[in-house]
């Protein structure tokens, strides 16, 4: 049996639909929302009795107390320095990155007043959420690297108090090197609590645990549903599904000019296709529902990819479930044509779009929809999950036809000012009000466009 299925363009966009769903069905997802609806409701009306209980249920460990000091943070990071310094050091270069990113981000959101028309001033203030909550998963992964991505910028954007959420550990609080990033990167306070109770916690408030206005970061099905159930009470980034991944690739980044040599494995080409199925199953070992794509101009470059990943996928501590995703939705799809790809490419929408071609600019200028864009071989995935500087949070599932990933504008409000003095322009707006008020049907709207004209 084959790792992973090669299909040309016209399969997959005969079957799309088929081929970019997750294994989480429409039933499976009505039985996690009804979990949900059940926890959100408990949390509204029991507070921290019902977290405790669904804690004590849903956690491999119980904390003593949801809140851990942020002396125990500092403590977790003094000694990740004489611990493991590389790491310590690799975490402080990664922050400093992102805060960098994020101070560029926030240069683009500016307050400001203009004159729209004579006598109508309007304008915008750019404010930060006052309370932000990071959520970092733990688990066999423990996702350290989030709590950068979360917390840096929510510092840049001015949040007045940023809370680290992440599920207790053996010891009953969060993994201690999620405590040293999250006060590496600038949390206020720290909580030991983890799933969909954590979630409703945050946007309700508890007797011991902040209601916020802000939920960012990742998590498992019911995590994501939480957010979404509670969005509107709460402020979220956006609701997280299986991570993803697609690369594109052509005949000049393989350096292979005969088709026939494919088969052959010329060097290049083989190097080349090693890289691909080394980005793949970096994807693949997160998730069982991880999806690794890939786009090749030829059928034969398709049996070296496939190739590589076989040869490289026994090396992996993690091959189980790097397997379990490449079986299970590991794609590679040739295609025929640029616009091909690119169409594609745009339906996929992937979290994350590696470009391994030699030229970029044509490619760059077609593609549309993505997360993060990764521009040449030399730009790994990788690098954006933890080191380069932009956010690993990142619209799946086909969301980055409409959204981009976490960023400092998350934490930030753009509100409008409207100021008007008399003029001529002023009563010209007050009249066009008041004719659009009465088109509405809306005659006390009108009247109080009318008493301003008359006086």
């Amino acid at each position: 049996m084959s790792l992973v299925k090669i299909i040309s363009a016209a399969e997959f966009m005969y079957d799309a639909r088929t081929f970019l769903e997750g294994k989480c069905g429409a039933e499976d997802q009505v039985d996690v929302n009804i979990t949900v609806n059940e926890i959100i409701a408990a949390v509204r009306a029991e507070g921290d009795e019902a977290v405790w209980r669904y804690t004590r249920l849903y956690e491999r460990e119980v904390p003593e107390a949801f809140e851990v000091s942020k002396d125990t943070a500092k403590k977790a990071w003094e000694s990740l320095k004489t611990s493991d310094p590389d790491l310590a050091s690799s975490l402080s270069f990664a922050a400093d990155n992102i805060r960098k990113f994020g101070e560029f981000q926030k240069k683009q959101l500016v307050n400001f007043e203009a004159e729209i028309v004579p006598g109508i001033i309007s304008g915008q203030r750019v404010i930060p959420v006052e309370r932000a909550a990071v959520y970092v998963p733990g688990g066999r992964f423990p996702l350290i690297s989030s709590a950068l991505m979360g917390l840096v910028p929510a510092d840049v954007a001015g949040v007045r108090e940023k809370i680290l959420v992440s599920p207790p550990g053996p010891d009953g609080i969060p993994d201690s090197r999620i405590l040293a990033a999250g006060y590496l990167a600038g949390a206020d306070r720290f909580f030991a609590l983890g799933g969909a109770q954590a979630i409703a916690a945050l946007a309700l408030g508890t007797e011991s645990i902040p209601r916020v206005d802000l939920i960012t970061g990742a998590g498992n099905k019911y995590v994501s549903a939480a957010k979404r159930i509670l969005y509107g009470e709460v402020g979220i980034d956006l609701v997280a599904g299986p991570t993803d991944l697609l690369i594109i690739t052509d005949m000049a980044f393989m350096n292979i000019k005969d088709t026939d040599l494919v088969l052959e494995a010329a060097d290049v080409a083989a190097e080349a296709a090693d890289i691909i199925a080394s980005d793949m199953l970096a994807q693949a070992e997160h998730d069982p529902d991880a999806r690794s794509r890939v786009l090749v101009p030829d059928r034969g470059v398709g049996v070296l990819v496939e190739r590589a990943l076989e040869l490289r996928l026994p090396r992996l501590s993690t091959k189980e479930t790097a397997a379990a995703s490449l079986e299970a939705g590991g794609l590679i799809i040739v295609y025929d044509s640029i616009e091909e790809a690119l169409e594609i490419a745009n339906r996929i929408a992937p979290e994350h779009l590696e470009l391994h071609t030699v030229s970029t600019a044509e490619w760059v200028r077609g593609l549309k929809n993505y997360g993060s864009l990764f521009i040449g071989s030399c730009s790994a995935e990788i690098l954006g999950d933890y080191s380069a500087g932009i956010n690993h949070t990142l619209p799946t599932s086909g969301s980055a036809r409409f959204t981009g990933g976490l960023s400092v504008r998350n934490y930030l409000k753009t509100v409008t000012t409207l100021h008007c003095v008399r003029s001529e322009g002023y009563v010209h707006a007050l009249t066009a009000a008041k004719a659009i008020a009465l088109a509405e049907g809306l005659k006390g709207h009108a009247e109080s466009a009318a008493i301003r004209l008359k006086n």
